[in-house]
């Protein structure tokens, strides 16, 4: 799940969330485990908030990351080794119907290099929590009078 990753704008790789304070959260990067705090000036993004571009509506990163890892057979994807109609081709694969004006090929490389960083942390569930259903009317038991 990628709930409590992070990316940091102007640090490179992404970050776990440890813990939130005053002003400032604690992060810790992903594979060395160093921690350290980052400020509120700081542009924090959670990947749980990201959505790719479509024809149509927007997809969430959870389940474009769930279908990359489909396409990839859960192994590391090697973004250096595609040219550019080869980057484009291989992520038609993972989302057929990406709106190929406004996802960019830095877009489609930065996609990869977090997917290689959550398969070598051992993140591989990318699906968002599902949210509690409320039980419905129907499925309330009556009460007796």
């Amino acid at each position: 799940m990628i709930q409590g990753i992070l990316s940091i704008a102007g640090k490179p790789g992404l970050y776990k969330l440890v813990s939130s304070g005053r002003g400032s959260l604690i992060v810790e990067q992903l594979g060395t485990g160093k921690r350290f705090p980052v400020n509120q000036r700081d542009r924090v993004i959670s990947l749980a908030d990201v959505a790719m571009y479509t024809d149509g509506e927007d997809v969430a990163l959870g389940q474009v990351l769930t279908n990359l890892k489909e396409v990839a057979g859960g192994e590391p994807v090697d973004a250096k080794a595609l040219d550019e109609s080869g980057l484009r081709d291989f992520f038609a694969k993972v989302l057929p119907d990406f709106d190929r004006e406004r996802v960019h090929l830095s877009d489609i490389r930065k996609l990869l290099t977090w997917y290689n960083q959550l398969i070598s942390a051992g993140i591989t569930d990318f699906a968002d929590p599902e949210p509690a259903e409320e039980p419905s009317a129907e499925d309330t038991p009556a009460e007796e009078a």
